[in-house]
């Protein structure tokens, strides 16, 4: 009985989803315009289940580069209109479209000179006619067994929601550079931290020039114990990288006679490097795909800038 309950509640909020692609129209299109052409922000407005849809509707544009307020419609006649600027544009939600809190705040919208996008169910409704455009997001029937309690509705409102701010988020060339500004901090933060801010560097990088011989290599290697070394050549570019795998293939293949050799004689000529403003997520990606543990760290002169590790990564909890 349960697992059915379950299955219908998941049937009918996914219908009301897949139903929102066949009304997806040049109205869409015109609200994406207007949001792109905001010199303010997004205020968002709704009172209940509504209210709390908006919340995350106007957090999720905040972080995904579009500027977005929560503004609670009981609260504005109470002072918090003030939050309000010439330059916003305004999204009701509002499933009847006839919240009295949100019709309150309607002449003052229109007497500032704000745009307003309305996302309702019944674009006949008063807010709706008093929007620019009206985002229908009506549903057939509530999940609730009594269809009373706002929950396809709600389900229908966030996904449209989720659909403008990923639209506009492709439309401004929000990049994952951008992400990871605005989001410094918890495991998503970490995941988008910068290698400069992870790799060892300086005295703590691993390096040795291409003539070195191997008994110097071998201290290197020990004395970082990021189990390989970075080579450099006179002029301090990268020439290559020894690790300690490689090292003892050598030691098998050569034996005793390794000790005999300079670094530029056995050390790997191509190297997997990256860039310094790569992020610790893409060096990750990096280290599973090819199955190594360092990366290399090369700035735009050639030269090594440091050495970022698996262990580094682990550190993050990224896996």
């Amino acid at each position: 009985m349960s697992l059915d309950t379950a299955r219908r509640v998941l049937r009918i909020e996914a219908e009301a989803i897949s139903e929102l692609l066949a009304r997806l129209d040049a109205r869409f299109e015109q609200v994406v315009e207007i949001l792109m052409a905001c010199k303010g922000r997004v205020v968002v407005t709704g009172m209940g289940k509504s209210g709390l849809i908006g919340r995350k509707i106007a957090a999720t544009f905040s972080s995904t580069g579009t500027p977005s307020v929560f503004l609670h419609p009981a609260e504005a006649v109470h002072g918090d209109l003030g939050m309000l600027m010439r330059d916003d544009v305004v999204l009701a939600v509002s499933y009847g479209g006839e919240t009295e809190e949100i019709i309150a705040l309607l002449e003052t919208i229109k007497r500032m000179g704000l745009r307003m996008i309305a996302m309702t169910g019944n674009p006949r409704s008063t807010i709706a006619m008093a929007s620019d455009l009206a985002l229908d997001v009506s549903v057939k029937e509530e999940a609730c067994s009594l269809n009373l309690a706002p929950t396809a509705s709600t389900t229908a409102a966030m996904a449209l929601g989720d659909a403008l701010a990923v639209t506009l988020l492709d439309r401004r060339g929000f990049s994952p550079g951008d992400f990871a500004a605005l989001h410094p901090g918890g495991r998503l933060g970490k995941k988008l931290l910068r290698v400069e801010n992870l790799m060892h560097a300086g005295e703590s990088m691993p390096r040795v020039l291409i003539s070195s011989k191997m008994p110097d290599v071998i201290y290197e290697i020990s004395k970082k114990s990021l189990g390989m070394t970075t080579v450099v050549d006179v002029e301090g570019r990268l020439a290559g990288v020894l690790t300690d795998g490689d090292l003892r293939r050598l030691m098998q293949q050569r034996g005793a006679a390794t000790i005999d050799l300079v670094v530029g004689e056995c050390m790997n000529k191509r190297p997997q490097t990256i860039a310094p403003d790569e992020l610790a997520g893409s060096a990750l990606r990096v280290m599973e795909e090819r199955k190594i543990t360092s990366l290399v760290v090369v700035g735009a002169d050639g030269k090594p800038a440091g050495v970022v590790h698996l262990h580094d990564l682990w550190t993050l909890e990224l896996f």
